[in-house]
């Protein structure tokens, strides 16, 4: 069972910091927050331990991979098992989340072009209805919750 505490002002440092560069070295974060390379390694293998730290991942430009053209989806569906099965094996889904009120779905899809997102959205109407809103700018994205 893993121990559970609440991160402190120094873990939501470290944490911020793995946030903004997952690939920063201990050291330099120990430089940012005045701690030595050793205390640092620890408390960010206590943070995995615990569960709060569950993975390191790159960010990729939507942009530069043509899937430049980004939208939210509202879906309602009653099929929500094979729904879901779709999302999950469908390209242009990078989000799925069960949300609550007259939808009970919200993507985010990407596409290489408006001509593809609509082919997508053709192709899911056997599960439901959609509503579809398009990301014309985003301001922020991916922000550290803490």
């Amino acid at each position: 069972m893993r121990e559970t505490a609440k991160p402190d002002d120094t873990d939501r440092k470290i944490m911020n910091l793995l946030h903004t560069n997952a690939r920063m070295p201990v050291a330099e974060i120990g430089r940012h927050i005045s701690m030595t390379q050793p205390a640092v390694r620890e408390r960010i293998q206590k943070l995995e331990e615990q569960g709060i730290i569950t993975a390191y991942k790159a960010k990729f430009d939507p942009g530069k991979l043509d899937r430049g053209i980004q939208a939210f989806m509202l879906f309602k569906t009653v099929k929500c098992r094979e729904f879901v099965r779709y999302c999950e094996s469908s390209p242009e889904v990078a989000e799925l989340y069960r949300i609550s009120g007259e939808f009970n779905y919200m993507l985010k899809t990407r596409s290489e072009s408006m001509e593809s997102l609509a082919a997508f959205q053709d192709t899911m109407m056997i599960f439901g209805v959609s509503n579809t809103l398009m990301i014309m700018h985003v301001h922020a994205e991916d922000k550290s919750p803490f």
